[in-house]
């Protein structure tokens, strides 16, 4: 799939690399503690909290691997002017990512899953959050900001996790503005606004996101060949990347007869969170730093595993996937 020449050369461009986030930034809260009696007030546990802790998830996580790849991660999007916000930004502040373009809201709140975890079992998960649309005014700050930079932009990654920050005119504008000026964009969809995403560099839709989109089940190779040229067509994108979970990644391009796959790695499986950010900033970093399809999606299948392999959301760090990779080929 790759030489070590190839890699060599992949790791020594990705330092550096201006990598624009755009999409929902979300804050992951942990409440760890333990149970030892029911309340009088209504037949739930009461959890003694004893530890607790914050991750970055969403737009934000894909942002976070970036800077531990070696590149500079530009992640744009709103938290809100509350507690959970304070915390983000002190998150960003200890990674080193700038927050210049992390916009601050009264009319929303920041996203955050907050999940509580008692004598190692989840108890229950709170989601706070507003799924409105974006505003304008932000929405055109934010087209005014890629304006200005678009010289120092390497590539344009839009997460979206249906939050409201990826609106159907922020979503045209995004790719007409890379388009225009010859950037690399690349897309990690979700259900809603799934075929607004047109002309793009690279679209990474999941298996079961292609299945509700199209109303279909992919059950059989020829299904897989139908959707993933069905979807290239569509959206008029240069390259299709279908994940597939175990069955590993088909990759689909423009011109092409057949699709490629590329294989999973067998690994022990502790935790899939967080996965699919880290395939899509590896993938894309990867992609502006002169690999080909395959070469930069054998790579983010390879990042996508390791972290797997942990639990709960971590980012991929660049030594251990560049050797892991490299020791995986001798």
């Amino acid at each position: 799939m790759i030489s070590k020449e190839r890699l060599d050369f992949l790791k020594e461009n990705i330092s550096g690399k201006n990598i624009v986030v755009i999409g929902d930034m979300m804050l992951d809260a942990y409440f760890w503690g333990a149970v030892s009696r029911i309340s009088p007030e209504a037949p739930v546990p009461v959890v003694e909290i004893d530890n607790e802790f914050f991750r970055f998830g969403g737009a934000a996580n894909v942002a976070n691997n970036i800077i531990h790849l070696g590149a500079n991660p530009i992640p744009i999007g709103v938290i809100g002017n509350d507690q959970y916000g304070e915390i983000f930004k002190d998150l960003m502040e200890k990674e080193g990512i700038s927050p210049e373009t992390i916009f601050t809201t009264d009319d929303r709140p920041t996203t955050t899953k907050i999940r509580v975890i008692a004598d190692n079992q989840h108890i229950v998960r709170i989601d706070k959050e507003v799924k409105a649309d974006l505003d304008t005014e932000t929405e055109n700050l934010i087209i005014s900001f890629l304006n200005d930079k678009a010289d120092e932009i390497d590539g344009i990654i839009l997460q979206d996790y249906n939050k409201g920050v990826l609106t159907k005119s922020l979503i045209k504008s995004v790719s007409d503005f890379a388009k225009k000026n010859n950037i690399l964009i690349t897309v990690d969809p979700k259900f809603k606004n799934f075929f607004e995403y047109k002309n793009v560099t690279l679209f990474k839709p999941n298996r079961s996101e292609t299945e509700h989109a199209y109303g279909i089940k992919i059950e059989n190779e020829e299904d897989l060949k139908k959707a993933g040229f069905r979807l290239l067509d569509d959206l008029k994108s240069e390259s299709v990347l279908l994940t597939l979970s175990e069955d590993g990644i088909a990759l689909f391009e423009k011109g092409e007869d057949e699709f490629k796959r590329v294989p999973t790695k067998a690994r022990k499986v502790a935790d899939v969170s967080g996965a699919g950010d880290t395939v899509i900033s590896t993938l894309t970093l990867a992609l502006a730093s002169g690999g080909s399809l395959v070469e930069s999606a054998y790579l983010a299948n390879f990042a996508g595993g390791i972290v797997c392999e942990e639990v709960g959301i971590v980012p991929i760090e660049a030594d251990k996937l560049f050797n892991q990779v490299w020791n995986d080929l001798k």
